[in-house]
């Protein structure tokens, strides 16, 4: 009796699935072919430069914002400074003579007084009559002609007096009273100057310079 031929015990060569001639399971993706150290490195520095912040943009200096408002600061104290050489000379403002030989000081706000005008800060505020002997016209004055307090004076100086009263506080200075330095015509009458005076004095302002011009020695 012919028996027929038995296959060999196992699987078929090559697995199970496995295509004729051997290769991976069927079905199965076939391996990849591993990255050679170059491409390793190449994509690990374009990873790292992906993820990179750059450190300014993540904190605000604020040394250098305070630097600049100290410039800032100091500018402004020195634009509000006066210079003594440049003080006003017409035929409606003659200043008295003095024989002293001190230097006028260049702190305070410039009020000049002349024959036709008050002047603060280089805007008229009040006008002056032909005759000033009982001082400004009445309707300047607080309570009528009699009254020492000259309104659109006060009004000028308390505008000034409270820039002031900051910078004299950030200077470590005192703060409670300003100073002022009256520029008065030689024939200012004396009822008008106390006016412009009590004016003052009661805008706050503590200490006056009566500017004079430095006459010849005798």
């Amino acid at each position: 009796m012919n028996v027929p031929p038995q296959p060999p015990f196992g699987p078929p060569q090559g697995g199970v699935g496995a295509p004729p001639g051997g290769g991976p399971p069927m079905g199965m993706p076939p391996r990849a072919k591993p990255a050679s150290m170059a491409i390793m490195k190449r994509e690990l520095r374009r990873e790292i430069n992906r993820r990179k912040h750059e450190p300014e943009i993540n904190f605000l200096n604020i040394t250098a914002m305070l630097d600049m408002m100290t410039i800032i600061l100091v500018f402004l104290l020195k634009s509000m400074a006066a210079s003594t050489a440049s003080l006003p000379q017409s035929a409606d403002l003659t200043m008295p003579k003095s024989s002293l030989t001190s230097e006028a000081t260049e702190d305070g706000l410039a009020v000049l007084v002349s024959k036709s005008t008050i002047v603060v800060d280089d805007a008229v505020v009040c006008a002056v009559p032909s005759d000033a002997t009982h001082g400004v016209e009445g309707k300047y004055k607080r309570s009528g002609a009699n009254d020492l307090y000259i309104v659109p004076l006060a009004n000028a100086l308390q505008s000034w007096r409270e820039k002031d009263r900051v910078i004299r506080a950030a200077l470590g200075k005192d703060a409670g009273s300003s100073e002022a330095k009256i520029i008065a015509d030689a024939g200012t009458p004396y009822r008008l100057l106390v006016e412009v005076l009590f004016t003052l004095g009661q805008a706050e302002f503590g200490k006056f310079h009566l500017m004079v011009l430095q006459g010849a020695k005798k």
